[in-house]
């Protein structure tokens, strides 16, 4: 069943508004708090896989003025964006394997 009343948010990456889809349509979220979570993971998600990529390209470490490496800095943003993708998943119970039908309970 395709959930087309929660468009995704725009600015979100095909990769973030298919997962949007996905949650909205097998959780049933459809609420506003859980939407906001939702748009938190999501767009957390992006700056998540825009910081890998700039870290694949300019690797874990770099060198600064004196030559000495240094942590890149997207490290950071990655790390920081996955613990806030996974804060915002846990807060709409999504980090809990489903028993049975999937789907948050109502009302919670």
């Amino acid at each position: 069943m395709k959930n087309s009343i929660h468009a995704a948010p725009k600015g979100l990456s095909a990769l973030a508004k298919a997962w949007w889809n996905k949650l909205t349509d097998e959780y049933g979220i459809d609420d506003q708090a859980g939407l906001l979570l939702l748009e938190t993971a999501m767009r957390a998600m992006d700056r998540m896989t825009e910081a890998a990529a700039l870290i694949t390209q300019h690797g874990i470490v770099t060198e600064d003025r004196f030559g000495q490496l240094r942590p890149n800095p997207a490290t950071t943003i990655e790390r920081d964006s996955r613990a806030a993708m996974i804060s915002a998943l846990k807060a709409l119970n999504l980090d809990l394997e489903p028993i049975g039908k999937p789907g948050r309970q109502p009302g919670k």
